[in-house]
């Protein structure tokens, strides 16, 4: 089993996807386009939103212990979507996520 990623993204492109999908979030947020995923999800309140956050985590950790990789990096990539959405509902950004991680690290 490899550490690397199993797409061909460098880390810094990887970095700037997720700065360009936080941006279509936010798009999709401020527009609600008709059939948009994130205008129907989030139509439905934080909660739910919320709710998809869990729902993502279990169905990834469920992967992890089966020991199945691909279904654990889509499970993640769901997971991370859904994070990253309901985020946005308490007014931070994945960018604030590791902004605290890295003090936590400092801080050992």
């Amino acid at each position: 089993m490899s550490d690397r990623p199993m797409g061909d993204q460098s880390g810094a492109d990887a970095h700037a996807f997720l700065a360009d999908l936080e941006a279509i979030l936010d798009q999709r947020l401020r527009e609600r386009p008709e059939g948009s995923y994130v205008s129907r999800l989030t139509a439905r309140g934080p909660r739910r939103v919320a709710q998809k956050v869990g729902e993502e985590g279990l169905e990834t950790a469920l992967a992890i212990a089966a020991g199945d990789r691909d279904e654990a990096l889509d499970e993640a990539a769901d997971l991370l979507f859904h994070l990253m959405l309901a985020l946005r509902a308490v007014d931070l950004r994945l960018a604030d996520v590791v902004a605290l991680l890295a003090r936590r690290h400092e801080a050992r």
